[in-house]
């Protein structure tokens, strides 16, 4: 069966197994280098796949700026699992508000298995946060945030080769990628127009911490799981799930969310 096959049927060992066959019959071809890079970068081997990147920087000239991009996109995610861990802290756009020091304050207790004080701080932090109002491919809401409690209304983003938390209150609007590549779905490539002024090109990890260390279908963001360790508290593994007022939406399937003003809300 060609890795394909097995990538298809959701196999990752066999397709790992299957691609490095095809690399000691052909070392030399970069395409093969590039999807086996993809997969171990799905599979959570981010050393293995740092690895790839060199190897694939001296074949391959015209391969040099996905190099440069997908370097720093796994040094992000390394750094991004000792946030999750209480052990690190993101970069915020600007100065961080009340609300976000609450956020990580919640990380760190969460971390630390203190699930229900946990809960609570995040409560807190979310009754300060301001409610952004929009539109997610056309369907309105009233406020927007990541279905894991862990973030809330915070987008995580790297954004210039750095590993940042994002309120969703900063931004105006949000288009992403369709995803065609393996790579895609560890981090969707995506553009940001800022509340602000100015705009940024950035990845969004498509798959929540710890993803990769789950079943095929998880690594995948086939699908979500959700653990609940304290009541009304959800942390995720799998796809990246965004919620609303009103319903829920896969990461993977939106293209574009856009922001009213700021305090402004729909008219009835």
């Amino acid at each position: 069966m060609k890795h394909e096959n097995y990538l298809r049927a959701g196999k990752l060992a066999e397709a790992l197994a299957c691609l490095q066959d095809l690399i000691r019959d052909q070392p030399s071809l970069s395409k093969y280098r590039i999807l086996l890079f993809q997969l171990l970068a799905v599979m959570g081997q981010w050393e293995r796949a740092l690895k790839q990147l060199d190897v694939i920087r001296g074949l391959d000239d015209s391969a040099l700026a996905m190099v440069h991009l997908y370097r720093s996109a796994i040094a992000c995610e390394m750094l991004r699992e000792q946030v999750f861990q209480g052990q690190r802290v993101p970069v915020f756009m600007g100065k961080p508000d009340a609300w976000q020091a609450l956020l990580l304050q919640a990380l760190t207790l969460s971390a630390a298995g203190h699930s229900t004080e946990a809960l609570a701080v995040r409560e807190q932090a979310f009754a300060q946060a301001p409610a952004s109002a929009g539109k997610v491919d056309g369907i309105a809401f009233e406020w927007l945030a990541d279905a894991d409690s862990r973030l809330g209304p915070t987008l995580e983003v790297i954004m210039e080769g750095g590993y940042r938390w994002v309120a969703f209150a900063h931004i105006q609007t949000l288009t992403l990628e369709k995803p065609v590549d393996l790579r895609d779905l560890v981090w969707l490539p995506a553009h940001i127009q800022w509340r602000a002024g100015g705009d940024s090109p950035v990845l969004i990890p498509t798959r929540y911490p710890g993803s990769a260390n789950q079943a095929d279908t998880l690594a995948l963001a086939r699908r979500t799981e959700w653990e609940e360790p304290a009541p009304g508290s959800f942390i995720g593994y799998g796809q990246r799930v965004l919620t609303t007022d009103t319903d829920d939406y896969p990461l993977l399937d939106v293209r574009f969310i856009e922001f009213l003003p700021e305090g402004k809300v729909h008219a009835d």
